[in-house]
């Protein structure tokens, strides 16, 4: 196995890593810059899903004592039928509620997610269609609501938010995040559960892929998916610290800016045929 391919896996490890937590489309990212590298392919679903292993295992280690805090809370009202009910333990149910549709939908379009639905046209038009709606969202969003208002039907609907992230340039955090903006919550708690939310459904899809990869091969080793797993963990718990205190001052409109011209650049490579749908 030559260099460059552990340089490769690196250097979209790093983008994993810097594009999973920003609302752009860490999927989007690595399925646009793939073909632009030396091997010229897609990385894969296989690959994006295996390195965000990585990049959750950040969140648990942000997050460690919250989540460790909710996991306790909801086993013990589980155990004693709500003698334990309090608001760790709800926040746990909320997180298995808003999972929920994403891993249904997707089961029901496994197919299309790993070949249709990455057609960069497709991602393209996400990117700033997407961009437009979180614009709109951090814009006119009341921004008043905690987690503490966290409701059921509010915890389905950002896992129907998230689950829109299974088409490449939506974004899981920035689906999420819009999501919450929408419904009146602050910047800080949107993010927040969002990056609680994607920890089960990161966590499945990733093993998933995992163990699929080993039955019938990955279009990335298994050492260099290692190394941009490992990178991607190290860059992307630097980027949660960033990010959580870039939102408790500034607005979206840096990202939205971002999305937008991204889209647009594909969409002029893809008609100068530098690259392919």
């Amino acid at each position: 196995m030559n260099g460059a391919a552990w340089a490769e896996a690196a250097f979209l490890g790093l983008l994993q890593g810097l594009t999973e937590f920003l609302p752009v489309s860490s999927s989007a990212h690595l399925r646009i810059v793939g073909p632009l590298l030396p091997s010229g392919g897609d990385p894969g679903a296989a690959f994006t899903a295996i390195t965000q292993i990585g990049t959750e295992a950040a969140v648990l280690l942000y997050f460690r004592r919250e989540l460790m805090a909710i996991a306790v809370s909801w086993w013990r009202s589980l155990a004693s039928v709500g003698k334990h009910a309090d608001a760790d333990s709800r926040m746990g149910w909320l997180i298995l509620i808003g999972t929920l549709p994403i891993a249904v939908l997707g089961l029901i379009f496994k197919d299309a997610i790993e070949t249709s639905l990455r057609n960069l046209y497709i991602t393209a038009a996400m990117l700033i269609l997407f961009a437009l709606i979180l614009w709109a969202a951090d814009r006119y969003g009341s921004q008043r609501r905690t987690l503490k208002d966290l409701s059921w039907r509010h915890g389905l609907l950002f896992g129907l938010a998230q689950a829109l992230a299974l088409i490449p340039g939506v974004s899981r955090s920035g689906g999420t995040i819009t999501a919450g903006l929408l419904m009146g919550y602050t910047r800080e708690a949107a993010a927040r559960y969002s990056f609680l939310l994607a920890v089960p459904a990161v966590l499945a899809s990733g093993f998933y892929q995992l163990w699929r990869s080993a039955e019938v091969g990955s279009p990335v080793a298994p050492g260099p998916t290692l190394l941009a797993t490992i990178v991607a963990f190290g860059v992307g718990y630097v980027v949660i610290v960033a990010f959580m205190k870039f939102i408790s001052t500034r607005s979206y409109l840096p990202f939205v800016a971002y999305r937008i011209v991204l889209g647009l650049v594909v969409l002029a490579l893809l008609s100068a045929g530098v690259l392919q749908p």
